[in-house]
């Protein structure tokens, strides 16, 4: 990525002809920076998925606001021939990636002058890979933050040129999420005019300091009494709908949606229920749960679900 190449620099406030390749919501702001500073020539998006209890097919977040933006778009899970036939039409002096969910080949990587870059949702090398944002929260994190870097072979491993950053604390993943996604979009239009004209200073991650963020799986989210406060908490947080923070109260399952650090001590595995306020007892104190959605039923306040908890002796458990 050097100054000599033949592209549109974009540091005169000229448009460049972008690719840009998303899926989820991350991704949204992003494309709409870039459809505001320059010329969006295709978006590249995975195809429609079933979604929801009527498993009807739903356009992912990307292809719903390209659609919207009147940007071109094509769906595809990998890059084919006919796929790649298409971004070679399209001519863009850079393509921009955030959340895409595919490997991309070295004929993509080599397709742009500028190359391909990356809106990633951490402070690399810290949480290289697919979750990066739950894993912050995860492993308490006192900050987390955006980089933008380079696609290369490995996974997130590529220099990166701009970075910024945020506090994690109280943060479940919608908000941190929502929070990085703005930072993203905000960092890759301040940045992209420099990588583009070959001014950008990338920055080689230091492998001594890298951990990676593997998808989080349901089991590892399950709330435990024998554990700390902090860790149940952090799984609460951490919460999403592919791997719930969840538990089993009086025998029946439970999605605990919003807790805090509870002032009741309470045995761990027991449960307090009084005036309408719901304790579960972790090792070193306690958790109190403020909204949930016990099985079968709708996601309520813990005054609502309170009710239905009666009884003296009353335990909780993994679910």
């Amino acid at each position: 990525m050097t100054a000599e190449k033949n592209v549109g620099t974009g540091a005169d406030g000229a448009r460049l002809r972008v690719v840009f390749m998303g899926t989820p919501d991350f991704a949204v702001p992003s494309l709409e920076a870039l459809a505001a500073a320059h010329d969006v020539e295709l978006v590249l998006t995975r195809p429609d998925a079933v979604r929801g209890r009527g498993r009807a097919l739903v356009p992912s977040p990307v292809k719903a606001r390209a659609l919207e933006l009147g940007l071109p778009v094509l769906e595809a899970s990998r890059v084919t021939p006919e796929v790649m036939d298409a971004l070679r039409a399209a001519a863009p002096d850079v393509v921009c990636v955030a959340a895409y969910g595919c490997i991309l080949p070295d004929e993509v990587l080599e397709l742009a002058p500028a190359g391909c870059v990356n809106v990633h949702a951490s402070l690399l090398p810290r949480w290289r890979g697919a979750a990066p944002i739950q894993r912050a929260i995860l492993a308490g994190d006192a900050e987390t933050g955006v980089s933008i870097m380079r696609i290369g072979h490995g996974v997130d491993t590529g220099a990166y040129c701009a970075q910024a950053a945020t506090a994690v604390a109280g943060k479940g993943t919608e908000e941190l999420t929502a929070e990085l996604a703005r930072m993203g979009a905000k960092l890759l239009a301040e940045t992209l005019p420099s990588v583009v004209d070959g001014t950008a200073v990338w920055t080689e991650q230091d492998e001594a300091l890298v951990t990676h963020a593997a998808k989080v799986g349901k089991a590892e989210m399950l709330l435990d009494p024998a554990d700390a406060v902090e860790k149940n908490l952090a799984r609460v947080l951490a919460s999403g709908d592919t791997a719930p923070a969840r538990c089993s109260v009086a025998g029946r399952g439970a999605r605990v949606c919003a807790a805090a650090a509870g002032e009741r001590d309470v045995a761990a595995g027991s449960v307090l229920v009084a005036r309408g306020r719901v304790w579960l007892g972790c090792e070193g104190g306690s958790i109190e749960v403020l909204r949930v959605k016990p099985d079968g039923k709708r996601e309520m306040e813990a005054s609502a679900w309170a009710a239905g908890l009666r009884g003296d002796g009353i335990s909780w458990e993994r679910a």
